[in-house]
């Protein structure tokens, strides 16, 4: 609690209402035709940098939609280091635990679990051995169609597929299982919901895809946050809306977008 400067007022920091653990790259991007091959040197037609990172997107997206967020992360103590911290506080996120070191230009993030908090994990970059305990301390289990198959053997290119796959991740332990699969929207299954549950997406003429993954997860982790009593079927309905409105503008966070841009139905 700290005093404002009117006599008998005081004011209370507002506690970050999403927290993401995770990574905050920055992304280097170039435009061409198409890729080169093995030892070809080809031109681009354009060139950009912007700000990345799995971790790092999810939050800015929450963050653009209205959540109190906090960012917990390494970057490295160089220029594009300092650009990123800078990039956390303009899309106020509080910079309280990101950190800069001299040994790294990134860091990697291990998951606390509190009893009290609502945890939303996204094995990304996902490993074939994860830790058994990432699927049953999670609240919320989110992967897509590419981690899904590292993680559980299983061909996952349709609805149906991503069923089974999200059947045997539920197995392991997991409370809710979703797995997304880009324009088709994604698939979810929970404790409550036994049976796989298809939750399409409107389809739009796609820009740019990167990051749309980390939208949808930035938006579901605001839903968690701010609408706990929304059912989560709608709450995936709307993070699939706000994921598609991100691929239609190039960029990873440049394309997220604000609250004030979206329609009003989805809050």
């Amino acid at each position: 609690m700290a005093a404002s400067g009117e006599p008998g007022r005081q004011w209370q920091e507002e506690v970050a209402a999403v927290v993401v653990v995770g990574s905050c790259m920055t992304d280097l991007v170039s435009l061409t035709s198409r890729l080169p091959k093995t030892g070809e040197t080809i031109h681009g037609h354009k060139f950009f940098i912007g700000f990345g990172g799995k971790g790092a997107n999810q939050c800015v997206q929450a963050a653009r939609l209205g959540a109190k967020t906090s960012m917990v992360c390494k970057v490295g103590k160089d220029s594009f280091g300092n650009d990123y911290i800078e990039n956390l506080k303009q899309n106020d996120i509080t910079t309280e635990f990101a950190y800069q070191t001299q040994d790294a230009a990134t860091g990697t993030a291990s998951i606390i679990v509190n009893n009290e908090v609502k945890t939303l994990f996204n094995p990304a970059p996902a490993v074939a051995d994860l830790d058994p305990r990432f699927y049953t301390l999670s609240d919320v289990f989110c992967c897509n169609e590419t981690e899904a198959e590292i993680l559980t053997g299983l061909k996952v290119h349709s609805p149906a597929d991503a069923s089974r796959a999200a059947q045997l991740l539920k197995g392991r332990g997991c409370h809710v299982v979703i797995v997304t699969l880009g324009a088709e929207g994604c698939v979810t299954l929970s404790e409550t919901e036994p049976t796989p549950k298809h939750i399409p997406t409107e389809k739009v003429k796609a820009v740019d895809t990167t990051g749309a993954g980390d939208s949808f997860v930035g938006a579901l982790a605001f839903y968690l946050a701010y609408y706990p009593n929304l059912p989560l079927e709608e709450m995936l309905k709307r993070s699939n809306s706000i994921a598609a409105v991100s691929v239609q503008s190039a960029g990873t966070q440049s394309s997220y977008p604000y609250k004030k841009d979206l329609p009003l139905d989805l809050f």
